[in-house]
């Protein structure tokens, strides 16, 4: 993971730990009210605390976010324009991780991390349904944070527009996992 690049200057683990530390700032800021560190645009359904009521234990999302992507240097290809890509990365981080000796939850967690990033409207209900629900929204929205310098930051239309879907979702999920 400290090998293969997952941007120019940033190693895979390097986004991992990045991911990790604004899933931090943002738990701690609505778990205990601590200020934010990182800039933030922190949709209102963020405040809800179901979010972190139905969130899993934090020793295991540790373990998911800091190493979500390992698999990436196993499936990593370069195009004839010399873009990398990582095709089905977030299962082949779920199987290196388990082959690993990893916490198979942590393993879980990271075989379903683009989910909450590809998400359509038809399928919301059913991913609230899922035990991990909490757990991934929340990662979605530390990750899209984290990496939103690569976006142009976070005042970028690019990031504006992952954060709308996410919001948008996000929204949904919450509501269904407070009933």
């Amino acid at each position: 993971m400290n090998a293969c690049e997952q941007t120019p200057g940033m190693t895979v683990l390097q986004h991992g730990a990045s991911v990790w530390e604004y899933f931090e700032d943002l738990h701690s800021h609505l778990c205990n009210g601590t200020p934010l560190k990182f800039e933030w645009r922190l949709p209102e359904w963020a405040y809800n605390p179901v979010l972190i009521e139905q969130l899993l234990p934090i020793k295991i999302i540790r373990e998911y976010l800091v190493y979500h992507d390992c698999g990436k240097p196993f499936c990593r290809t370069v195009d004839e324009d010399g873009r990398q890509h990582f095709p089905d990365h977030a299962r082949v981080s779920e199987r290196t991780w388990l082959d690993a000796g990893g916490h198979p939850v942590a393993a879980r967690l990271m075989g379903l991390d683009m989910e909450i990033h590809l998400l359509k409207g038809d399928g919301v209900e059913d991913f609230a349904k899922r035990p991990e629900a909490a757990t991934l929204l929340m990662a979605g929205l530390a990750e899209i944070h984290s990496n939103a310098s690569m976006f142009g930051g976070i005042e970028s239309t690019s990031f504006k527009m992952k954060l709308k879907n996410l919001s948008r979702r996000g929204k949904r999920i919450v509501s269904l996992l407070a009933e």
